[in-house]
């Protein structure tokens, strides 16, 4: 039975609910039907995933134009222009799983093996650091012997101790494989921000299917993980799957009934959700992309998201182009990555293509700067900010804020603050005249006098040399 406060799996994410809710939702609704699951999200309290599910089979060319115009609007609402700005960081492509998609699988034999050192740990983290980054996202394999949990919190405490010229990185998210409650406790304690995890595909037979060995294989004790998480004290999770495994209907109920299932058990849904494309790689079979998404079906899904889980940041990675990536951000997208590197060590010490330990080939490979500037032409505002982590804003005190609008008054001075930062730090002189300019106008877009005028002393403060100021 469907249960979305069941702690077992196969009960909060139900396939025979599932495949019954699609069944409901490809039959044709009068236009009205479809009019009144909008005037529900336009209450910006989100939407069911019966909803969205009748939504994304939607075929009325007026329904969906109200869909793209209301997702800007829920996405300006709650975030505003602001772009929250990261990178991942590959620590080791050792695994001994043997997901047919992602060429860490234990059966390759061509890809070089990688696992950085403390010290190549610390090159990397400069690199980042030199570009501007100040947010890391943590990745690696799974393996008992070389990607312990310890070696993980050894390269957390080395991150986190780094200091140089202006730079530090002050918050670092992990996306690592599931692991226990004790583990997910240490890092916790350890001050990680989000702890992020995919789940491929909700659809159990073709999960254990695509993971046919190793740790990875069990589809309960990876879909439960979430919870074990938060049981940890973790309040901050982030969902996605990958989009292409399996049929994109299918995939995108799983997820909002995912998220369903934290609002029910822990009051605090998903942080935030990623939407990445399957692409190519090396090892990978081909016909693992018969479900690959057109871009056109993947901005109906952004959007829909969007409308249904309003609170949630949507994480799009240098996966997409910088076409596809400027579409998704005018419709729901809040977090993009950034001169990204998809290898282990690929930031301090660039890799031939016949060397590549690169779980994944990128598509948009503009630096970081590059990508800034573009932000700031569009009209965003590139955020690096982490303050809220900082603050303890973390769980339900975080969506308190975000649900109530109240987070524009912290969010807003922050976003900007942090821009000025990288733009007296790294921006070339282009990127800054750009920025300069952006920022004296959003100022303005401050709701609250005091924190305006106060906001205004901190970058003035900021251009005279101190750093590191929040709300």
């Amino acid at each position: 039975m469907y249960n979305p406060k069941s702690p077992h799996a196969e009960e909060f994410i139900n396939h025979d609910e599932i495949l019954k809710t699609l069944d409901l939702a490809r039959q044709a609704q009068p236009k009205s039907f479809y009019e009144a699951i909008l005037s529900k999200a336009r209450e910006y309290k989100g939407l069911s995933y019966q909803d969205v599910a009748y939504l994304i089979h939607c075929k009325d060319p007026d329904i969906w134009q109200d869909i793209f115009s209301l997702a800007r609007e829920i996405k300006h609402h709650f975030y505003g222009r602001r772009i929250v700005m990261f990178a991942p960081l590959y620590l080791s492509n050792y695994c001994v799983n043997g997901c047919v998609y992602c060429p860490y699988h234990l059966q390759n034999k061509t890809i070089p093996r990688k696992k950085l050192t403390l010290e190549q740990v610390r090159k990397e983290t400069l690199a980042l650091m030199d570009m501007g980054h100040k947010r890391l996202a943590l990745e690696m394999g799974e393996h008992p012997v070389h990607n312990t949990m310890e070696y993980l919190l050894d390269c957390i405490k080395e991150i986190y101790s780094i200091k140089h010229e202006n730079g530090e990185i002050r918050r670092v998210n992990v996306n690592v494989a599931a692991t226990t409650v004790e583990n997910y406790r240490k890092l916790h304690e350890a001050g990680i921000g989000t702890y992020i995890l995919f789940q491929e595909t909700y659809h159990k037979e073709n999960y254990e299917q695509l993971h046919p060995t190793g740790p990875k294989h069990n589809y309960a004790y990876h879909t439960e993980a979430m919870d074990r998480a938060m049981q940890g004290g973790i309040d901050d999770v982030g969902l996605g799957v990958l989009f292409g495994l399996n049929t994109y209907d299918y995939e995108l109920v799983g997820l909002m009934m995912h998220a369903e299932h934290l609002e029910a058990v822990f009051g605090v849904g998903p942080h935030t959700l990623s939407v990445p494309r399957i692409c190519p790689a090396d090892d990978v079979d081909p016909t693992t992309f018969e479900n690959a998404l057109s871009d056109e079906l993947f901005e109906k899904i952004v959007a829909l998201l969007r409308i249904a889980v309003p609170y949630t940041g949507i994480i799009v990675s240098t996966r997409e182009s910088q076409a596809s990536r400027e579409r998704v951000l005018e419709i729901g997208v809040s977090q993009i990555s950034g001169a990204s590197k998809t290898s282990v060590g690929g930031y301090s010490e660039p890799e031939l293509d016949e060397e590549s330990s690169a779980q994944f080939d990128t598509s948009d490979n503009r630096s970081l700067d590059e990508v800034v500037r573009w932000l700031l032409e569009r009209g965003h505002i590139p955020s690096f900010c982490t303050a809220c982590y900082r603050e303890g804003r973390t769980g339900d005190r975080f969506m308190s804020l975000v649900k109530t609008g109240q987070i524009g008054n912290i969010c807003q001075p922050n976003a900007l603050m942090t821009l000025k930062e990288y733009l007296e730090d790294y921006a070339s002189p282009e990127t800054r005249a750009l920025g300069e300019e952006l920022i004296a106008q959003e100022l303005e877009n401050i709701p609250q006098k005091t924190i305006q005028l106060k906001a205004r002393l901190y970058i003035e403060n900021i251009h005279e040399g101190q750093r590191d100021f929040r709300f």
